[in-house]
């Protein structure tokens, strides 16, 4: 226990103490009363408004007191400066369409009248509902709690951006949607399961006759009227606020719509029928909790991605951070207490959190400030905001979300950037937009880690060259000045290895070397076998009958099951074998040849490479026991070739291929069995592999893979390309070569240096 670390977790768990501490009274006091006032008024008649599509409205008291009490929790406990927390339309519709499927019968019909509340039997059903609702909200809470106290919210770090950009213009769709509700003043019943938002299209363009045009015209105004606030600029402490264009048309609209009726709904016609007493909190029903639980759950994870997105977004955009885990049990803490007063789910008000950024507010002291004066106007002069009409709410709430269709305009350049992202994005807006919040960040959350594992699998491999008189290697497609050494070929692994990648690896690998591998047949696998048995190995009889005791030995490791062939090209002679077989012969016990045979058409030769790549004389004769020695495998083989075809030494075969693993992160189980094995398919044809700039904890899972053998050495391994090349070159070099020198190898002056590197 230290005083430090007591202050670390305090100000872990109640991030308000952050920005209360440094708070900058004199320049953002004012900014944070700005935008409370706006928020505070837009929320009134926002939760009046909810009633429409809740079908299921609360009493007053109760919805701004829960809005007030899940406001001042986020305040504590949340991470973001900019978040308003308050309800969602579309988790409204969501949990409405619940209470749909559990056959609780809804409050509102589809024309807007009510049931009478003096009724027992209506009153009984309506108390069930909301008890039900709350119970929702409450598991929601719980379920989001937990998550956070596992700091399960990690996982929002591996979902990219696109993903969330493209989320965020599907909701703001949904969103759009929901509101011609009170846009054509027109109430339909929502369609619910995949293509909703296509159902709910098609309904409402049917019932465009019957929309009321009082409503769209003053729709289209406050339309106006907003997008004309976009070019009035108001400058305080030298960054620009918007002008309060919102709080202009809610008080102005109310002070008229207050001595003029307007033809158009509003929320009165709905709220003045809710019995307006205070619904005391009561302990959750959950009789039904096998029934609610699967959508508590859907309800959690959809509520917080949605504040985590916007989060992040306005967070990127200010210059901060957010604690995704501390969000999440942010958000869990103000369901549980939006359901001590029967509310639903609440998430992030995306029109109120655009509202509190556009017009200044630094910290959260704009949404306490913009709760409090919520709650003692709508107590107090709440019945003035109900005869606003729906129209002009509308023309809020869409031109706020509208800023989150504009990424519609990068599309192209994602195209051109980075097409995964592209696919991405794609992907996880047309899921959504079909298959809502729920399903569709599921499938997008599925394809984009299918995505991401492809990409971060995907095998790329280059083919190095060397800078002349450089110790630099470069691509040879990319650079012209690369020149290949003789006799080595230089690749470089540009990404990690595994089992989703390796067979890429050893194509890419052949192809380059020009041949191909072919399985071993019998006689050659029991050759292999052979080598790998003991020295001494007792005469097998042909029936054994015995006790053992212990635990029998492991069987022998194979060390490779293919072998390596020239490729037949197609335009070769037709006389030509057309298998050209690496050919080995042995004279006792000692390798004395190694020869390539192959057709007429294309005769090449093998020089006799070094023994195990880089190996001393006292693991020579482990190495020829374990690399498939001389005529022990091949000279078995069935495989007859034609007495014409005789072997023919040409000067510049391939001796050395070098991997270079300076981009390798990790090598997994399969990907080390498979890189062993194209070790020792190379070094059966005199063909050494050496690795340069292997990372030490690639080595490290090398030794706990088993990767090592008499053949497979770590003296394969070399601290840097440049060494591997030179040891190759020793190896290899020619009688009337001399040594090379250090100052061949010497690096040139820097502007040299990028002159090279720019040559392409």
């Amino acid at each position: 226990f230290s005083w430090g670390r007591f202050r670390k977790i305090t100000l872990r768990m109640f991030p308000v103490l952050n920005w209360l501490f440094s708070y900058r009274f004199r320049e953002w006091i004012l900014r944070d009363l700005h935008a409370g006032l706006s928020i505070g008024l837009f929320q009134i008649p926002q939760g009046l408004l909810g009633a429409w599509l809740t079908k299921l409205p609360l009493p007053n008291i109760n919805g701004f007191l829960s809005a007030f009490c899940c406001s001042m929790t986020y305040v504590i406990f949340g991470t973001s400066h900019h978040i308003s927390i308050g309800s969602f339309s579309i988790l409204n519709v969501v949990v409405t369409n619940i209470l749909q499927t559990l056959n609780f019968n809804q409050t509102l019909s589809s024309n807007g009248s009510q049931d009478n509340f003096s009724d027992p039997t209506f009153m009984k059903d309506y108390m069930e509902a909301l008890t039900l609702t709350a119970s929702i909200t409450f598991l929601t809470g719980i379920i989001q709690l937990l998550l956070g106290c596992f700091c399960l919210g990690f996982v929002t770090t591996y979902v990219p951006k696109t993903l969330s950009d493209a989320y965020l213009a599907a909701a703001a769709l949904h969103v759009i949607v929901s509101q011609f509700t009170f846009i054509f003043d027109i109430m339909l019943d929502f369609h619910k399961g995949p293509l909703d938002i296509f159902y709910n299209l098609f309904h409402f363009f049917l019932a465009l006759p019957k929309a009321n045009a009082t409503s769209i015209l003053l729709f289209l105004l406050s339309m106006a009227a907003l997008r004309l606030n976009t070019s009035i600029i108001i400058t305080y402490k030298h960054s620009p606020i918007a002008f309060p264009m919102e709080l202009l048309l809610i008080v102005t609209v109310t002070i008229i719509s207050n001595h003029i009726h307007f033809h158009a709904e509003s929320s009165s016609a709905v709220v003045s029928m809710i019995p307006q007493r205070f619904l005391p909190p009561t302990l959750p029903d959950f009789s039904n909790l096998s029934k609610i639980i699967l959508h508590a759950f859907s309800l959690a994870i959809v509520s917080y991605f949605l504040l985590v997105f916007v989060g992040e977004r306005y967070a990127s955009l200010h210059n901060y951070n957010i604690a995704s885990n501390q969000e999440l049990i942010a958000v869990g803490l103000c369901n549980i207490c939006s359901s001590f007063f029967k509310s639903r789910v609440v998430s992030c008000a995306i029109s109120g959190t655009v509202i509190q950024d556009k017009t200044g507010g630094r910290t959260q002291l704009a949404a306490a400030i913009g709760a409090s004066m919520m709650l003692v106007i709508a107590l107090k002069l709440g019945h003035f905001f109900r005869m606003i009409p729906n129209g002009i709410l509308a023309a809020i709430v869409v031109f706020n979300v509208l800023p989150f269709l504009e990424k519609f305009l990068d599309i192209p350049i994602l195209w051109r950037r980075d097409k995964y992202h592209f696919v991405i994005w794609l992907a996880t807006f047309a899921a959504v937009l079909c298959f809502g919040l729920d399903v569709g960040l599921a499938i997008a959350m599925g394809f984009t880690f299918f995505i991401i594992t492809i990409r971060s699998h995907r095998m790329k491999m280059v083919v190095l060259g060397q800078i002349p008189n450089m110790n630099i290697y470069r691509s040879l497609s990319i650079y012209r000045a690369a020149r290949e050494i003789e006799g080595i070929k230089i690749f470089q692994c540009c990404s990690s290895i595994s089992f989703a990648n390796m067979n890429n690896f050893k194509t890419y690998l052949l192809h380059k070397m020009d041949m191909k591998a072919v399985p071993l047949d019998e006689s050659e696998m029991r050759a292999l076998i052979s080598l790998s048995l003991s020295d001494v190995a007792e005469e097998r009889k042909d029936l054994k009958c015995s006790c053992v005791c212990e635990r029998p030995p492991p069987p022998p490791r194979i060390p490779y099951t293919e072998k390596l062939v020239k490729r037949h090209h197609a335009d070769s002679d037709s006389s030509s074998s057309s298998v050209n077989l690496v050919h080995w012969s042995q004279y006792g016990d000692k390798l004395s040849s190694r020869t390539l045979l192959v057709g007429a058409a294309e005769a090449q030769c093998a020089s006799p490479g070094f023994n195990m790549g880089l190996t001393t004389e006292k693991n020579e004769d482990e190495g020829r026991r374990a690399c498939l020695s001389a005529g022990s495998a091949i000279d078995n083989s069935s495989v007859q070739l034609d007495k014409e075809e005789q072997p023919m030494h040409l000067p510049c075969p391939v001796h050395t291929v070098i991997l270079d693993f300076s981009m390798v992160q990790f090598v997994d189980l399969i990907g080390s069995e498979l890189l062993r094995q194209i070790i020792h398919m190379f070094h059966n044809i005199g063909i050494a592999v050496l690795i340069a700039a292997c990372h030490s904890s690639v080595i490290a899972d090398f030794e706990k893979n088993d990767f090592f053998d008499s053949c497979v050495t770590k003296e394969r391994f070399f601290l840097t390309l440049h060494d591997a090349v030179l040891a190759a070159l020793g190896k290899h070099r020619k009688p009337d070569e001399q040594e090379p020198t250090a100052e061949e190898f010497a690096e040139e002056p820097l502007a040299e240096q990028q002159k090279v590197e720019y040559l392409a």
